[in-house]
């Protein structure tokens, strides 16, 4: 019986492992993910699925970022925004300017 509990016990951590893995792989780079399922005893199939999937998760995530991001800034009216900043803030500008003569290079001097 104890045997049997000690089993069940690895899988469930090796689940918990694998699940947690593909989870986090999303966000991480390759070498990342395989550093973490080297120690995971699992089929070189089962290693290059997980892989892909979180190739493709990253990708559909940014993707989705990409596209809200997009979304929210097609909202905006450039202009109107620009023309709230100059209605409520002056505009103040301090330039230095100076000229300094180019030393003359030995071929120039001849």
């Amino acid at each position: 019986m104890d045997d049997q509990k000690e089993k069940d016990g690895r899988v469930e951590s090796l689940l918990k492992k694998v699940l947690t893995t593909g989870v986090t792989a999303a966000f991480m780079t390759e070498e990342s993910v395989r550093a973490i399922l080297k120690d995971v005893p699992l089929p070189k199939d089962i290693v290059g699925s997980l892989l892909e999937n979180a190739k493709n998760t990253k990708t559909e995530f940014v993707s989705g970022v990409k596209n809200e991001l997009k979304s929210y800034l097609d909202k905006i009216d450039l202009s109107k925004e620009i023309e709230k900043i100059v209605d409520k803030y002056d505009f103040e500008v301090k330039a230095t300017i100076s000229l300094k003569r180019k030393k003359k290079s030995k071929i120039e001097e001849e």
